[in-house]
């Protein structure tokens, strides 16, 4: 793989992860963009990785990406079958038999409806759970995914790809302002790749 290709793949997928973060919002089915963006940005680093000669480039954003999924997956699994259980200890119905599961939305209505606070409270205590897990994942993959645009501001001696990791990074840890942040640092990300020139 040449550098301008690796170059331009890296742009391209910082690029396509902001598109599809934004369109998300607005478009179903549109975070796929984010996805391929993902695969683009880590080919093209590999190739800048192997370009400098310095594999903490490409690694150290692979690190972030496999954070991200297992952590997300994790949370995930952890709000389904905390809420479950939390179902399960609520609400009178044996799981066992599928037939009752379609009276699982009655069962849950009423409890809102009927304002029981504590059933309420376990159910979004498992959501909170859930929550935690995604913070944290987060700010662990967006320290790697620092750790890659330092490195890379280091051999490039483009000083952009340093803000762009330290935005994102603070955007992790910051929880109202910070997926504005990070988009921010994805954007700075994309131009400082559109700069890069070859030794």
């Amino acid at each position: 793989m040449t550098f301008e290709s690796s170059k331009n793949l890296s742009a391209i997928g910082a690029l396509l992860i902001i598109l599809g973060a934004i369109l998300g919002t607005i478009v179903s089915f549109t975070g796929i963009l984010s996805l391929i963006g993902i695969i683009l940005l880590l080919i093209g680093l590999k190739g800048l990785a192997n370009y400098y000669k310095e594999e903490g480039i490409f690694s150290n954003a692979l690190y972030s990406v496999i954070i991200a999924i297992v952590g997300f997956v994790v949370g995930i699994g952890v709000i389904v079958i905390s809420a479950l259980s939390a179902l399960a200890d609520i609400i009178d119905i044996d799981w066992e038999n599928i037939e009752e599961w379609a009276n699982v939305g009655t069962e849950v209505g009423d409890i809102f409806a009927n304002f029981d606070f504590s059933a309420i409270a376990t159910l979004l205590g498992a959501l909170f759970v859930g929550l935690i897990i995604f913070y944290a994942v987060l700010i662990i993959s967006m320290f790697f995914l620092r750790k890659s645009m330092n490195q890379l501001s280091t051999k490039s001696g483009i000083g952009l790809f340093g803000t762009a990791g330290i935005l994102m990074l603070i955007g992790a840890v910051l929880p109202i302002v910070g997926l504005l942040l990070i988009g921010i640092g994805f954007i700075l990300a994309t131009i400082a790749f559109f700069q890069l020139k070859k030794e």
